[in-house]
């Protein structure tokens, strides 16, 4: 029943891959049945590639590298996401964007597909005019917080299964910063994390997928080439 009511609120763009948007948070279990399930089809070849955008009610996910001690003060549900990571706080004002492609029809560069998935995010933030960008700090997006320091504004985390990725990356639009004292975020614990509203920014979800959407082929072109060689180097846990 999910995977129908899913398929009803998909569009199916030019270039094949279909676009799911929810403005109702969708629970982060239900999300992660959707995305097994169709990481299947599309390795069957039944169902295109599909870029879904939405938000979680507050949750605690967990990678696969989480580390008990990083948990602080579990006081949301916590689950297993099985992507790549430690933990992470999903919740309302957080932007959500699973990205589930074949890359076999494409490079079959998991390092390039981070490194492209991350650039996407990294584009778009400048359409609003924030500077992001890839950090030797860890995997995800950072900019320059209203103190003057480094703090993450977008976390990534994937996981690639029979060459079709699933999960993505999340973007800080607006979201309860206080929600993230409950975990050693992506287990960077000397750094702070920010959003466009604490930087003096108002988008709504729907300005951001909108302008998300707009780069969707750029991100998708880069796709069919190799991971940059200095890109290899930075060594990006998917």
């Amino acid at each position: 029943m999910v995977m129908q009511d899913a398929i009803k609120a998909e569009i199916l763009l030019e270039n094949g891959v279909a676009v799911r948007r929810d403005d109702e948070p969708v629970s982060y279990r239900e999300a992660l049945e959707f995305q097994t399930a169709r990481n299947s089809t599309i390795y069957e070849g039944v169902a295109p590639d599909l870029i879904w955008l939405l938000e979680h009610p507050p949750v605690y996910t967990a990678g696969t590298s989480a580390q008990g001690s990083d948990m602080l003060d579990p006081r949301f549900e916590v689950v297993e996401a099985g992507r790549g990571g430690k933990y992470t706080y999903h919740g309302p004002g957080q932007r959500i964007g699973y990205v589930l492609i074949d890359l076999k029809q494409r490079a079959r560069d998991v390092r390039g597909f981070v490194h492209a998935l991350e650039g996407w995010v990294i584009d778009t933030l400048a359409d609003f005019g924030v500077e992001s960008w890839r950090s030797e700090a860890g995997v995800g997006i950072w900019t320059r917080d209203i103190d003057g320091s480094e703090a993450k504004i977008g976390a990534i985390g994937v996981r690639i299964r029979r060459w079709v990725t699933m999960h993505g990356f999340s973007v800080n639009l607006n979201p309860d910063l206080s929600h993230f004292t409950g975990i050693v975020p992506c287990g960077i614990a000397e750094k702070g994390v920010t959003s466009l509203a604490r930087l003096g920014l108002t988008v709504s979800a729907q300005q951001w997928d909108e302008a998300l959407l707009k780069r969707a082929d750029q991100f998708l072109a880069k796709l069919g080439q190799p991971c940059p060689p200095a890109a290899a180097s930075e060594g990006h846990q998917a």
